[in-house]
């Protein structure tokens, strides 16, 4: 994941400067000037993520030149099996789009189903791996 993270730093790093100059030499055109700041946060997102787990897991054994096949082996991740979650999550975020044409109310109503959608799916399994007795 080290490498990734480089790869995208590198590519927030071009969105970045290519931001700024664009802002700067097109006398502050607003649409082309966002969808580049745009484009920096999600390349600086995806670095930030990877060099995250890097850090956490450490070299994975398709990065080693001595790995075996062997080391890869075994349980990936912990997947969940269903979740109502993302429908939840999906469905308040098109209530906020809606919001914007529709007004400020169906916004309002929008984000707080949003909001209970993204809570839901982080604290889903919070408790997961603790004793149940407890």
């Amino acid at each position: 994941m080290k490498v990734e993270a480089l790869l995208f730093g590198g590519v927030a790093a071009f969105f970045a400067s290519t931001a700024a100059l664009y802002g700067w030499w097109s006398g502050g055109d607003p649409a082309g000037t966002a969808a580049l700041v745009i484009a920096f946060l999600m390349a600086a997102l995806i670095s930030f993520f990877c060099a995250m787990t890097y850090r956490r897991r450490g070299r994975r054994p398709q990065d080693r030149t001595d790995a075996e096949v062997a080391d890869g082996a075994g349980p990936l991740e912990f997947f969940p099996a269903h979740s109502p979650w993302p429908v939840i999550t999906a469905l308040g975020f098109a209530v906020l789009c809606m919001g914007v044409v529709y007004g400020l109310w169906l916004f309002l109503i929008g984000v707080g189903v949003l909001a209970r959608g993204v809570l839901g799916m982080v604290f889903q399994y919070v408790g997961r791996g603790a004793d149940p007795r407890q």
